[in-house]
C-alpha cells in the first residue's frame, strides 16, 4: 500500500500550466497521483482541500502508517507493464506512479522499466520527501477536488498500486486517470482481493476478512495488527466490471502473493496466484479505449 504524497514546488514534465498539483495517491482520503508532460514546469504546492474529513487526512499523513505492499507484487506488476510498453529504445514511455508513497514500489520496478520515465505522484508531503531518495521525478497531486497537474493524454501508462481501496470516490479517480492517459495507454492497477482463499475460510468461520477494516484506530474482529485505512475492497469479478465501466478495456487479470501471510502458508499463497480470483492481490492490466 502506498501513502499520499505531499510536496512543495516540484518539477513535472508536461504538467498543465497554471494548474496546482492536487494531493497524493490516496485521493481525498488517500490517493496518489500521476502526471507529466514534455516540457518541465514548476508545480506549486496545493492548499489542503476540504474533500477529506480532517481525521482521515491526518491518518494518511502519519508516517507510521505502512506504505509498502511487498516486492513480489511490485515485480509482477512491473513485468506486466514492461511487456505492454516494450523496449524503451523503440519508444520511451512516460509512466505515472499515482499514489507512489515512499517510492519503494517504483524503485523495485525501475530495473524492468529502464529507459522509461517514471514519475511519482502523491499528496503526502512526508511520502514525497522519502520518495525523492528513490525517484528522480516526484510531483504533488491529488485525484479528488480537481484535476491532476498534467495535460490530457500526457501519460503512456499509469501505475495505480494499492490505492483504489483507500478512496471515497473511486469512480472519479478512474475518470481522471483515463484523462491523463493517451489513447491506448495502459492502466496497471493492483488491490487486495476480498475473496482471497483465506478470506473465504474466515467468512465461513464468522471472522472479519483480512484487508477489511472497521476502524482507523485499531483492528477488530480479524487477524492482523496494522491499520492502513482500507475503505473499499474488490473481488476479481467486481474489479473487472468496475474498470470496464470506467471506459477501459481489461487486457489481463493476474494474482500476486501477500507479504503478510504467515510463513508456513506462503507456498499455498503463491500457488493460489494461478487462479486470480483466489489470490491475495489482484493485478489488473487495462487499456484506455
Amino acid at each position: 500500500m502506498t501513502t499520499p504524497a505531499r510536496s512543495g514546488a516540484d518539477t513535472a514534465p508536461d504538467a498543465e500550466a497554471g494548474r496546482p498539483a492536487a494531493a497524493g495517491k490516496r485521493t481525498a482520503p488517500g490517493a496518489r497521483h500521476p502526471g507529466t508532460t514534455p516540457r518541465e514546469q514548476t508545480v506549486p504546492e496545493a492548499a489542503p482541500t476540504g474533500a477529506a474529513p480532517r481525521g482521515l487526512r491526518e491518518f494518511y499523513e502519519n508516517p507510521a502508517v505502512p506504505v509498502a505492499s511487498g516486492d513480489a507484487r511490485s515485480l509482477r506488476q512491473a513485468r506486466m507493464l514492461a511487456a505492454a510498453l516494450g523496449p524503451a529504445a523503440v519508444r520511451p514511455a512516460v509512466v505515472l506512479d499515482v499514489g507512489c508513497g515512499d517510492g519503494t514500489a517504483a524503485a523495485t520496478a525501475a530495473p524492468l522499466l529502464a529507459g522509461h520515465r517514471v514519475i511519482g505522484v502523491d499528496w503526502s508531503q512526508d511520502a514525497l520527501r522519502r520518495a525523492r531518495t528513490r525517484l528522480t521525478d516526484v510531483v504533488r497531486g491529488e485525484l479528488s477536488d480537481g484535476r491532476l497537474p498534467f495535460r490530457s493524454g500526457a501519460a503512456d501508462a499509469v501505475l495505480f498500486s494499492e490505492v483504489v481501496e483507500h478512496l471515497v470516490d473511486p469512480d472519479s479517480a478512474l475518470d481522471e486517470l483515463r484523462r491523463v492517459l493517451r489513447p491506448g495507454g495502459h492502466l496497471m492497477l493492483s488491490t487486495p482481493n476480498l475473496a482471497a482463499w483465506y478470506n473465504r475460510a474466515l467468512l465461513l468461520a464468522g471472522v472479519q476478512p483480512v484487508f477489511s477494516e472497521v476502524s482507523l484506530r485499531a483492528i477488530h474482529g480479524r487477524p492482523g495488527r496494522e491499520v492502513v485505512g482500507h475503505l473499499r475492497l474488490y473481488t476479481a469479478r467486481a474489479l473487472r466490471e468496475f474498470v470496464a465501466a470506467s471506459g477501459f478495456e481489461v487486457v489481463r487479470l493476474a494474482g500476486a502473493p501477500f507479504h503478510g501471510v504467515p510463513r508456513p502458508l506462503r507456498p499455498l499463497d503463491r500457488l493460489a496466484c494461478a487462479a486470480p480470483s483466489l489470490a491475495s492481490i489482484l493485478l489488473l492490466h487495462a487499456r484506455k479505449t
